[in-house]
């Protein structure tokens, strides 16, 4: 269901990360990125599952909740997923520039931080992976042939 979500950013051409929100086995939220449609930098695929789920269930908490993504949180999104307070998070391909789970920091095993979610890394990574890849080759494809028609 994250890829799904993942599929839709592409289509609205952002960056294809999607998510989604799990509680007590059932998916209550859902969501892809869209900081560059909606001019909001903090409109990332985990944010937006996660504000969904927090208007459903009425509260900025979600004990027992899981959260499933397609690429490992930045900062801002580990950090959104602490004050949540998310039982786990379980994440498809790492991040190397940004990757707040392990690749670049692990801010969830910092002792100082008062919660500590769980993590689950390289869930369906390859295809994850090759989502992102895939959707930067057609960028990089789609630039180089707008050269060619210019020059």
């Amino acid at each position: 269901m994250a890829l799904a979500q993942a599929k839709l950013a592409w289509e609205a051409g952002e960056v294809p990360v999607g998510a989604v929100v799990v509680k007590d086995g059932i998916v209550i939220a859902q969501g892809y990125n869209q900081p560059i449609s909606s001019h909001d930098p903090t409109a990332h695929a985990e944010i937006m599952a996660l504000r969904a789920a927090s208007q459903l269930l009425g509260n900025y908490r979600l004990p027992g909740c899981e959260l499933y993504v397609t690429l490992e949180p930045c900062v801002m999104c580990a950090g959104a997923m602490m004050h949540a307070r998310l039982a786990r998070v379980i994440y498809g391909a790492a991040d190397f520039k940004t990757g707040a789970c392990g690749s670049v920091i692990n801010l969830f095993e910092q002792e100082k931080l008062n919660h500590h979610t769980e993590i689950v890394a390289d869930v369906m990574a390859e295809e994850c992976g090759q989502l992102l890849k895939d959707f930067f080759a057609s960028r990089r494809l789609a630039a180089a042939e707008k050269r060619k028609l210019l020059s």
